[in-house]
């Protein structure tokens, strides 16, 4: 292909709010799929993100900002889990399997019981290609919000994620880091609901840490690295999806999926290597 061909995908305004809403995206998320991972809170991020659905419906029709309804049901379903597994004999994950899908079921019953032009599939998926400048504005900000508390008090969160008791005795505010890590999680999910919706937001809060999490050593260094996996994932999906005929949001995640595998071949050559070389030694 010619440089024209090449060049062709940034020629359009809609695809130009596409690659700066990746930007804007990748960032809030990144950063905390590092945490979720260490922090073994892979599910809550799933759990969050569907359970926003009827806080989205529901803010519909009292005529409120989406981003309130969402923000709001997110956090309650990360208390009520919390509240559920401190006080019953059934383990964490299985309280959030329990809550998300009673929440989701109740976002599906909520939507197909009113009349609206709120389109599903884009709430559920994204709609990269129709971001506004509104939802580039909301994103951008929860970004910069998320992202500067992150980076700047990141070392109180891994010891939180860590040892909570350690973090505790060492006179942080366990609480405070732990609401307000579900706050961060909540308003990223908020960000990325006009980008790749709420199925495929988990991909976003996942995949860039334990990418990250297989090639490098040192927990800063996997939070720069996360940064910029997902970064460029998201620029070469959304570019990739122009020429696939492809939606941007999917495209993505399959490129993640497919960093993440090389990740994690590399990761089992340099094991074995380790290991043959330590048998050699002995």
């Amino acid at each position: 292909m010619d440089i024209e061909t090449l060049t062709l995908p940034f020629r359009f305004g809609f695809m130009q709010n596409a690659f700066l809403i990746s930007i804007l995206v990748s960032v809030p998320t990144a950063l905390l799929s590092c945490f979720l991972v260490m922090k073994g809170w892979a599910l809550m991020g799933d759990a969050v993100s569907h359970a926003v659905l009827p806080g989205i419906v529901l803010a519909y029709i009292l005529g409120l900002p989406l981003m309130i309804g969402a923000f709001a049901a997110g956090m309650t379903c990360a208390m009520a889990t919390g509240y559920l597994s401190n006080n019953s004999r059934v383990k964490q994950d299985t309280v959030m399997g329990v809550v998300f899908s009673g929440m989701f079921g109740l976002g599906i019953v909520l939507y197909v019981s009113i009349e609206t032009t709120m389109h599903l599939d884009h709430i559920l998926f994204g709609n990269m290609l129709g971001v506004d400048q509104s939802e580039l504005w909301t994103a951008g900000i929860i970004s910069v919000g998320v992202g500067l508390m992150l980076t700047l008090k990141w070392r109180d969160w891994l010891l939180h994620s860590f040892d909570p008791a350690q973090a505790r005795a060492s006179g942080l505010w366990v609480n405070w880091l732990h609401y307000g890590m579900l706050a961060a999680l909540s308003l990223t999910i908020v960000a990325t609901l006009s980008a790749v919706g709420l199925i495929l937001a988990i991909g976003l809060l996942i995949a860039p840490g334990a990418i990250a999490f297989l090639l490098v050593r040192t927990f800063q260094q996997m939070l720069w690295v996360s940064v910029l996996v997902c970064m460029i994932s998201m620029l070469l999906g959304t570019y990739a999806s122009f020429f696939l005929d492809s939606a941007p949001a999917p495209t993505i995640i399959l490129i993640l999926t497919a960093v993440f595998i090389v990740a994690f071949i590399r990761r089992q050559r340099m094991t074995r290597r380790m290991s043959a070389r330590r048998i050699e030694q002995a």
